[in-house]
């Protein structure tokens, strides 16, 4: 099989498939226009983010028989059309659910407990004890939006700081030791914490408006490591504004680049995010770990050769 990669990756993916006799080529830079017109040559495709996988594309590549995005999210692959085709959709979200549960732990802890804040002042020669006391996680209800990979290791690090975890999800039956399945409405009615954890889809494309806020009975943190197109920034803004939001963890934000290398819009809700010490904002990096790279990588190449040796 040949299979064409079009964004970097763990070199283990090189190495693992070459031994299995598959014919690699790699292409980084081309653009799409350039990559439409030799995709029929292909039987599969590895990718990032870096080139749309729309219905053009895809109806291009008339030999393709799988996609393996090195990764969790598929919203730049056109899904209906690719299952039309028959192609064989692959991904990884196992690879990156530790990461992801342990940066949603770093960024609550930094945030309740005022750890950034408090350290930049004392190294500014500022010594405030009362104005840091923090926010313990002891005790927090937790609800968490999705409950798949990253939702169920979230799940699993914040049970272990005493937190009560529930969680709402499309499926049912998914309850387990670390969280209780709940109805979005309970969830609303008992978090302290909100957490997402579900791809970008039309059903969840601005997930997190004005109403879901104002329909939330307690003021609550809120952490986003899914996609940042789930929320409406203007109306998180305003929650943080008010008071009814104490503080949000974003690793994620609704005006990335869909390649999530770079910001494609400024404005005020932005500017008000980067200033204000009730948001800690990072680069879409929840998954990003040394070690991801590489599990997300083997992940890969394990579910290619067991489709395809």
């Amino acid at each position: 099989m040949k299979i064409l990669l079009l964004d970097k990756n763990h070199p283990l993916i090189t190495e693992q498939l070459l031994a299995k006799n598959f014919v690699l080529d790699e292409d980084f830079t081309s653009s799409y226009d350039e990559i439409c017109q030799k995709i029929q040559n292909y039987d599969g495709v590895i990718i990032r983010s870096r080139i749309p996988l729309d219905k053009n594309f895809l109806e291009k590549g008339k030999n393709l028989k799988f996609i393996a995005r090195v990764g969790a999210g598929m919203e730049n692959i056109d899904i209906p059309v690719a299952e039309k085709l028959g192609i064989q959709l692959i991904n990884s979200p196992e690879g990156n659910r530790d990461s992801v549960a342990e940066h949603v732990v770093g960024m609550l802890l930094i945030l309740m407990n005022r750890l950034f804040i408090a350290s930049q002042e004392v190294k500014n020669g500022i010594w405030l004890r009362e104005e840091n006391r923090g926010d313990e996680l002891l005790g927090k209800t937790v609800g968490l939006i999705g409950y798949g990979n990253m939702g169920k290791a979230t799940a699993k690090r914040l049970s272990g700081f005493g937190c009560k975890v529930v969680f709402h999800d499309i499926l049912i039956g998914l309850a387990d030791e670390y969280a209780s399945q709940v109805s979005l409405d309970e969830l609303k009615q008992s978090a302290d914490i909100l957490s997402l954890h579900i791809p970008l889809t039309p059903e969840t494309h601005y997930l997190i408006d004005e109403k879901f806020i104002s329909d939330m009975k307690k003021d609550f943190y809120f952490v986003n490591t899914a996609r940042g197109k789930n929320v409406e920034t203007k109306y998180l803004v305003e929650a943080l504004r008010s008071g009814k939001v104490k503080g949000a963890c974003l690793d994620v934000l609704e005006y990335e680049k869909s390649s999530f290398e770079n910001l494609e819009t400024e404005n005020e809700d932005l500017k008000y995010l980067l200033e204000s010490d009730k948001a800690i904002v990072t680069p879409h990096i929840a998954g990003w770990t040394h070690q991801s790279k590489e599990k997300l990588a083997q992940v890969i190449v394990d579910k290619i050769v067991a489709s395809y040796c």
